[in-house]
């Protein structure tokens, strides 16, 4: 009996931490605690060596300090600043202006803004209620189907998992790059390769969009094929094209130079994630600044804006090093202008700031920054114990025998994988399977060969599709707690559905069809 305990301590640790997590236990404290008392057990039985903990304190430390990952926390403070600019509310306002005369015309409205938003915040939870409260209303007073509401929203809403900047492709890019050099090691290669976040979210792009597209296609389908499911808006509440164009500009340019200068900076090499986030934040502050004081000037904001674009051009064209010993004349003028437009940026962000803080806005703005990057940083630094103790344990070795042993070989210890890491999408966040469960598989996986770009993609789709299946999907939850009692939960699984199986379509064709997931990263990257 003691012989099979032993034995038996890593899947003991794996089956307490689950427990601990679904009866509602904290994430971070359920790792930290399984850890330590598994930690102290496999010591009393010999079983396991104490200097591993050593390991821990450099852990932190490299979690801490790496500067990629200080892309999350601006990263969620430009979705939440874009979450109370009211900029949703104005995009789906205008767009259901100009979709809304034809069939299905408000549900491809709520997608396009969905996907808009994905692009802007990342923030999942945020974006499904952000859509129910102000969409749903709208489209069951013109008289659509209850399910089909509840199924674009939930699915749009969802597409922040996918769609760069995404908080979770920054963790997930993290994670593969890690295993990939753990896979690279493990068979004899000591000079390795890494992948970046600019890499994944490049591969990300064209997967995401294309799920867009076919949200579209299948809701103009349905609606035609069924024209009671999404009926045309009256002629009477259709404005005429020319002012619906013109009031869509003002609301939709914006967020769309945003979403460009941040990816467009990322993807073509002139920023770094973690300066293109910042890019993001800062482009957040200035747009939302004017929306906080009605009627106030948005021109200090607007030159801003400009300013910091010209600065990022300025540093990919000019040598702006003030440290060199000899300095052109033309590149002190351009170095004058630079500290010249500096000044300019500064201006505008000490106003905007100013704004935030006499409306009231900037401190819970910050307030809950700080409580997401706090959740996602201690939940890192408990599964960077609770990692330690399990391959102390040997649990590393198991599920590495356990999955080149698999019946299929690559493809089946990749379906098992799969299927896994949908299934605890139910119970457990993103945040915990990425740091938990994917460095235990992944540089497994890795060494049998398989692309790290195209396995983060797939990964990404079966977290998305996850979080939306029935009955447990978060999305699910999040959409239930925003939806009034009219609306039943077999209303919403019935509408999330056919989302569902077109969202495993999408996995289908990136495992059929690497390319789809990996040519973009090596036409802009190699």
């Amino acid at each position: 009996m003691l012989e099979l305990l032993t034995n038996s301590l890593d899947i003991l640790m794996f089956v307490g931490m689950c427990v601990g997590i679904l009866i509602g236990f904290p994430v971070v404290f359920t790792l930290a605690g399984v850890a330590v008392l598994f930690a102290v057990l496999g010591v009393s039985l010999d079983v396991f060596d104490l200097n591993l903990l050593k390991a821990l304190a450099p852990r932190v430390f490299s979690t801490m300090t790496n500067e990629v990952l200080l892309a999350i926390p601006l990263f969620v403070l430009m979705g939440v600043i874009l979450e109370r600019s009211r900029m949703a509310e104005e995009l789906l306002e205008e767009m259901g202006k100009l979709f809304g005369g034809v069939r299905g015309g408000l549900a491809v409205s709520v997608i396009l803004v969905g996907a808009l938003l994905a692009a802007s915040t990342g923030i999942v939870g945020a974006t499904v209620v952000a859509m129910a409260m102000i969409a749903l209303p709208t489209m069951m007073r013109y008289g659509y189907d209850k399910s089909l509401c509840c199924g674009v929203i939930a699915s749009s809403g969802t597409l922040g998992q996918i769609i760069p900047p995404s908080t979770m492709l920054i963790i997930l890019a993290e994670v593969m790059s890690s295993g990939y050099q753990q896979a690279q090691f493990a068979s004899g290669k000591f000079s390795v390769e890494t992948i970046s976040v600019g890499e994944v979210f490049a591969a990300a792009l064209i997967p995401g969009f294309c799920i867009v597209g076919i949200y579209i296609a299948y809701v103009l389908i349905a609606s035609f094929l069924k024209p009671s499911l999404a009926p045309a808006m009256p002629p009477r509440d259709v404005q005429p094209l020319s002012q619906t164009l013109r009031h869509l500009g003002k609301v939709l340019v914006p967020p769309i130079v945003l979403i460009i200068a941040v990816l467009g900076s990322i993807l073509g090499g002139i920023t770094t994630p973690t300066e293109g986030a910042a890019v993001g934040a800062l482009g957040a502050l200035l747009l939302a600044a004017p929306r906080v004081v009605p009627g106030a000037s948005p021109w200090p904001f607007r030159l801003t804006g400009l300013a910091v674009l010209a600065l990022l051009l300025m540093r990919q064209t000019f040598d702006l090093r003030i440290g060199r010993t000899e300095i052109p004349p033309f590149d002190k003028a351009m170095i004058g202008l630079a500290i010249a437009l500096s000044v300019i940026a500064g201006y505008g962000i000490l106003i905007a700031l100013l704004r935030f803080l006499r409306a009231g806005v900037l401190i819970p703005t910050l307030r809950s920054t700080l409580t997401v990057t706090s959740m996602i940083f201690a939940m890192m630094i408990g599964a960077s114990l609770f990692s330690l103790v399990f391959r102390g344990l040997g649990g590393d070795v198991r599920v590495e025998e356990f999955l080149t042993n698999m019946p299929g070989g690559e493809t089946g210890a990749l379906l098992f994988v799969m299927v896994v890491v949908f299934l605890l999408g139910f119970v457990m966040d993103f945040v915990e399977i990425a740091v938990i469960v994917l460095p235990i598989t992944v540089p497994i996986l890795l060494g049998m060969g398989m692309d790290p770009i195209w396995l983060a993609v797939l990964l990404a789709i079966n977290l998305q599709t996850s979080f939306l299946t029935p009955p447990f999907g978060f999305s699910l939850f999040y959409l239930r707690g925003a939806t009034p009692k009219s609306i039943s939960t077999l209303d919403i699984y019935k509408g999330v559905v056919p989302f569902v199986m077109m969202q495993i379509v999408a996995m289908l064709v990136i495992y059929l069809f690497p390319s789809v997931a990996t040519a973009l990263p090596r036409f802009l990257f190699e």
